[in-house]
């Protein structure tokens, strides 16, 4: 029942924004709480010069925590240009531009092969088409960690965590590439 109410709260979410002509919209922009991008990138075991992207960065919370306190190389997609616009200019005045970028556009259009991580968080169905695109181009033990919800493969570890001061808990999914 609590997924399902999850799952409403994500489609009400993303109504009012536009979607691009010929870009299928995955999911709503529904902000991570910063200590769940701080778990989820605990969790993908994330380290200094690793190559890490964030399918649908929204904001680009996940991009700039990535390269600011883990010293990741991160590169958000991004569909939406308000939401590209506003975290490209977040990262220029946190003088990230080095380590962090947005690439305004389809995440099925990118070349995800340099990955060594991925995060996630793209509603259940959105995660079954991304899954074989990924299994195509990402090299074995590559790390994905999606947040709420599953992809259809075996996870390696699932998390849960309470209450996050938001009034509901939080489920992460550990994969890898094998």
């Amino acid at each position: 029942m609590r997924r399902l109410a999850i799952l409403i709260g994500l489609a009400m979410a993303g109504a009012a924004q536009e979607q691009p002509q010929g870009i299928e919209k995955l999911a709503p922009y529904y902000p991570t709480p910063e200590t769940i991008v701080t778990k989820m990138l605990d969790m993908g075991g994330l380290k200094a010069g690793e190559k890490m992207f964030d399918l649908g960065s929204g904001d680009g919370r996940i991009v700039i925590m990535a390269a600011q306190k883990f010293h990741a190389d991160a590169t958000g997609i991004e569909m939406d240009k308000d939401l590209y616009k506003q975290s490209t200019e977040k990262i220029r005045k946190l003088g990230l531009e080095k380590t962090a970028r947005i690439i305004n556009g389809d995440l099925f259009k990118q070349n995800y092969s340099s990955a060594d991580m991925l995060t996630v968080y793209l509603l259940p169905a959105s995660n079954s088409k991304v899954a074989p695109m990924l299994e195509k181009q990402l090299k074995k033990g590559t790390r994905i960690v999606s947040h709420d919800f599953e992809f259809p493969w075996t996870p390696e570890k699932v998390e849960t965590i309470e209450d996050d001061g938001e009034g509901r808990s939080h489920m992460l999914f550990l994969y890898r590439i094998k």
